[in-house]
């Protein structure tokens, strides 16, 4: 059986900001990936690239999906993005045979709370987690975080959760027979005004997080945490997390928190 990348089409391009965008595109049928996972994809090679340039994209779209979405950012002269961020309906993209990841709920312990800790980019995973049933029927309470620099940045994140009440799979489960969100979107940004501004370390440390959740301090006894973003961001703030009791989990051995190791940008 070949390794090669699989040539699939884009179905749909969307662009939020100068930095970011979302595409989708075809999913093979004998695709299978863990919702949380990411997959190499590329370009095919041209003229000036001899050889096609594959990176490391999480899947945002749900394990039940027919097609496969992700988010991404643009670089101006990065030699993937760069390319990526021109792409059109019925362009092809290139997309790898074997998605791996640490952020799948099978690699935490069972707990009560699930935190979701992104800035940027870093929330695709949770796109797809979010949108999986799994999610809901392990947890009773689901809190994302989607930290940004400007406001525009959010409308992705923002969009999604907000969708979700509409969603035939997962539209009753994001809410409480009371009425009571079970899944909530708390964001912040770090250079423009904003309900909650500041980085997710710096809400962690002061306690305002847990404060605007309505919620308790982390608790390795209930709380399982996520985190996906900057490499500097997912150190930083699973110093933190450990700083509250919690140990790191891998696939072979779960725990009270993973992350991304993978993650770029």
């Amino acid at each position: 059986m070949s390794n090669a990348p699989t040539e699939e089409k884009v179905l749909s391009v969307e662009h939020f900001t100068d930095r970011l965008f979302s595409f989708s595109i075809t999913r093979p049928p004998s695709f299978r990936f863990r919702t949380g996972e990411f997959i190499m994809i590329g370009l095919p090679k041209t003229e000036e690239q001899k050889r096609p340039i594959m990176r490391a994209y999480s899947i945002a779209s749900p394990a039940w999906d027919d097609k496969l979405e992700f988010y991404s950012i643009k670089v101006e002269d990065g030699p993937l993005t760069s390319r990526l961020q021109a792409i059109k309906d019925g362009d092809t993209v290139l997309l790898g045979k074997k998605p791996v990841g640490t952020l799948v709920l099978d690699a935490l312990l069972p707990g009560k709370r699930l935190w979701m800790f992104s800035t940027g980019t870093g929330f695709a995973p949770f796109a797809s987690l979010v949108r999986d049933p799994e999610t809901y029927e392990r947890y009773d309470e689901v809190i994302v975080t989607h930290t940004c620099r400007e406001a525009g940045e959010l409308e992705y994140s923002q969009r999604l959760v907000d969708d979700l009440i509409n969603d035939p799979l997962v539209g009753e489960m994001v809410v409480n027979e009371d009425g009571s969100p079970k899944l909530k979107l708390i964001t912040s940004l770090t250079r423009e005004d904003h309900p909650l501004k500041g980085r997710i370390t710096t809400l962690l440390e002061t306690g305002k997080l847990f404060e605007v959740a309505g919620t308790e301090p982390l608790n390795k006894d209930t709380d399982r945490v996520m985190i996906c973003g900057s490499k500097d961001m997912i150190d930083d703030t699973a110093k933190l997390v450990e700083g509250f009791g919690l140990t790191e989990g891998s696939n072979s051995q779960p725990a009270e928190f993973v992350v991304e190791k993978s993650f770029v940008g």
